[in-house]
């Protein structure tokens, strides 16, 4: 059973997620203060709302990143939909993804996977998706063995896709995650990015455009972490 720890100080939102989430299969701690997160035990998942009454939420994420550091914590921080500068500066504290309120449970459930499927996974192995071979340690590329040369967003882009093959990113969870933004100025630069990374691969079957909605490297292309000789 994954464990989550609720920081949301609006009792009843609280109240309503965790019986929301219990049902598929969480089992939840709900506090209301920054001081009682960090008084509580460890979890899988720290659902984060930055409107606390004693701190900064984005502070609190800082410390509880540095408490856990980058292990199998995960930091999901819970904003309004006007807190752009606020997302980007929590991601910059270490958070590992972000929800937007009103929660749409489906979606939470499978962000809050995605992400511990995401910062479980063997450190430094290499990922493979179908043909390609990404290399995260050294950042390089091979479709069907032979080397492909793409830029460092390039490569940012393709991995975020990578890691969480099968699952559909938004456009602006890839352009925080990727140029640290979401202002919508920069999303030509991710289609551009998209255009790039298909002719430089010559599938592109391997990234998918969810009309509407961002982009998907398909399960028929999943991601796995090549064998390293370390168990999961």
């Amino acid at each position: 059973m994954i464990t989550v720890l609720l920081v949301e100080d609006d009792v009843r939102l609280a109240d309503a997620l965790a019986g929301a989430l219990e049902p598929h299969g969480y089992a939840v701690t709900q506090v209301r203060t920054a001081e009682q997160a960090l008084a509580a035990d460890p979890a899988d998942v720290v659902l984060l709302d930055l409107g606390l009454p004693d701190m900064d939420g984005v502070e609190l994420c800082r410390m509880l990143r540095e408490r856990h550091g980058a292990g199998d914590t995960a930091v999901i921080m819970v904003t309004a939909r006007g807190q752009q500068r606020e997302r980007v500066r929590g991601l910059r504290a270490g958070a590992d993804d972000y929800v937007v309120k009103p929660l749409a449970i489906e979606e939470l459930c499978a962000r809050m996977e995605a992400v511990l499927r995401r910062i479980r996974r063997p450190a430094d192995g290499p990922l493979t998706a179908g043909p390609l071979r990404i290399d995260p340690a050294g950042r390089t590329v091979e479709l069907d063995g032979s080397r492909v040369e793409v830029t460092r967003k390039e490569f940012d882009l393709l991995l975020a896709l990578a890691r969480e093959a099968g699952s559909v990113l938004s456009r602006e969870h890839l352009l925080l995650r990727v140029w640290g933004t979401t202002w919508p100025g920069t999303l030509r630069t991710l289609e551009v990015h998209v255009g790039t990374l298909r002719s430089k691969l010559g599938t592109p079957g391997l990234i998918e455009t969810v009309r509407g909605v961002g982009y998907r490297m398909p399960v028929t292309g999943r991601a796995d972490a090549a064998p390293t000789g370390r168990h999961r």
